[in-house]
């Protein structure tokens, strides 16, 4: 395997591609923790951070779930399942992640550094949730929830109300992402003896409790927006992704098979958010 195509085959492995859906929220929460563009230092430090963290995280569940992954048709082409990638090689990367993590958080400040073992220990355990509860869809959402914190202790050193709101906005928004997701699961999770949301609560409550939860995120959004003192562009870009929700929420219910069409509608609302929160800034002067 030559050197591009090594490279490639890394980037599958970690669903690089996926970056989309949780990199504009971060970039987002860290405009807005700084009211404008963070230092240079902190914003690297800050994407090193979170490159670090999430190498941990998907590197260790990929070898958690490695013997999962052979059974299941959607994941078994995947390199640990595979063979083409050792468990070695992943426990390996999950160790580099994790050290790069604690690394930018101990050159970040003394919180974020204190703070980095319960990220870690989110990310790592969320793996082993599916095994025993149906909570493992919430608990996804919670560890995608780390993000506005991590951006604020990045910049401020601290967490203050604004952030709590955006926490729980983005485990609301988190878990109903995780439940569409899980949705094309449904049959190999059954099989697999494995646990999830819409497992527990069946197809059609999930399909219930999606629009639920979207709405539920988007209103706490909202007082985040308030809070973090972002204007009319930010609610503007809330109203369209309340409509874009809402029409991925109104297709799903109508043909739940078209599960992928609804996640990756998740990509474009997750910009949306970025650029709901650029606009305010830039109508402030604060970029």
């Amino acid at each position: 395997m030559n050197g591009t195509n090594r490279l490639s085959e890394i980037a599958r492995y970690l669903e690089l591609q996926n970056l989309g859906l949780n990199l504009p929220l971060a970039v987002a929460f860290l405009l807005a923790a700084a009211r404008g563009v963070p230092s240079l230092r902190v914003l690297v430090l800050a994407v090193v951070a979170f490159v670090g963290a999430r190498t941990a995280g998907h590197s260790f569940n990929r070898w958690v779930d490695r013997e999962y992954d052979r059974q299941n048709p959607r994941t078994q082409s995947r390199a640990l399942a595979t063979g083409r990638y050792s468990p070695a090689f992943a426990l390996g990367l999950t160790g580099l992640g994790a050290a790069v993590l604690f690394l930018a958080a101990a050159l970040l400040n003394p919180l974020a550094l204190l703070l980095a073992p319960v990220a870690l220990a989110l990310l790592l355990g969320y793996s082993y949730t599916k095994r025993a509860s149906p909570l493992t869809t919430p608990f996804l959402g919670l560890v995608e929830a780390i993000t506005p914190a991590a951006a604020y202790v990045a910049v401020t050193a601290a967490i203050p109300i604004a952030a709590f709101l955006a926490v729980g906005a983005v485990l609301l928004w988190g878990t109903a992402f995780e439940t569409v997701h899980s949705l094309g699961d449904l049959e190999s999770d059954r099989a697999l003896g494995l646990h999830s949301l819409p497992l527990w609560l069946g197809k059609e409550r999930s399909l219930l409790a999606i629009p639920v939860l979207h709405g539920a995120a988007l209103a706490m959004f909202a007082s985040y927006g308030l809070l973090a003192h972002l204007g009319v562009p930010f609610g503007v870009a809330l109203a369209l992704m309340a409509i874009g929700a809402g029409e991925a929420d109104l297709g799903l219910a109508q043909h739940p098979e078209e599960v992928r069409r609804a996640f990756h509608r998740h990509f474009l609302l997750a910009f949306l958010f970025l650029a709901g929160v650029v606009a305010s800034l830039l109508l402030t002067g604060a970029l």
